[in-house]
C-alpha cells in the first residue's frame, strides 16, 4: 500500500519551477528529493549565503527552512487552499563554512485550520546544523 501526506502529485522539478525568479533561485535552494511525508532541499554554503565571519548566515538556515515547510504545507493542504506562514523559529548548532546543506522537514502536525512543520538542516559531514520548526495557516477558498 503506498500512502502519501501530499494531495496531489509532486516532484523535486515540479517545486523547482515554482521557484525560478524568486529568493529561492536567488540563494541557490534545490529540491531533491520528495517521500511520503518529507521533502528534502539543499542550499549551497557560498558567497550568496554566509555572513561576514564566512559561515552560513542563520537567516538564509530560515529561509531554507521556511520554504521547504510552506512547501510541504501546500501538498498536504487541500488542492484549492493556500497556506501562509505564521511563525518560523531556529536553533542554530553549529556553523557551516562550505559545500552544501540539506534541510529536510517533516510534519508535527497537519490539521485543517494549521500545520506545523519541523526542519533539520545538516551539513555535508551529516552534523545537525540548524534546527527549526514553523507554523502555518491553511485558508479556505475564497468565496465566489
Amino acid at each position: 500500500m503506498n500512502t502519501t501526506l501530499w494531495t496531489r502529485p509532486v516532484t523535486p522539478a515540479d517545486i523547482n519551477d515554482l521557484h525560478r525568479e524568486t529568493a529561492c533561485a536567488s540563494l541557490g535552494i534545490e529540491f531533491v528529493e520528495i517521500g511520503p511525508d518529507y521533502m528534502r532541499a539543499t542550499m549551497p554554503v557560498d558567497a550568496r549565503t554566509v555572513q561576514p565571519y564566512r559561515i552560513l548566515h542563520g537567516g538564509a538556515s530560515l529561509l531554507l527552512a521556511e520554504t521547504l515547510a510552506s512547501c510541504a504545507a501546500a501538498f498536504a493542504a487541500p488542492p484549492d487552499h493556500r497556506v501562509v506562514g505564521l511563525e518560523v523559529n531556529g536553533n542554530h548548532l553549529k556553523s557551516a563554512r562550505a559545500g552544501h546543506v540539506t534541510g529536510t522537514v517533516r510534519p508535527v502536525h497537519v490539521g485543517r485550520s494549521t500545520q506545523v512543520w519541523q526542519v533539520e538542516i545538516v551539513n555535508d559531514a551529516g552534523e545537525l546544523c540548524c534546527l527549526s520548526r514553523a507554523t502555518l495557516a491553511v485558508l479556505q477558498p475564497a468565496p465566489d
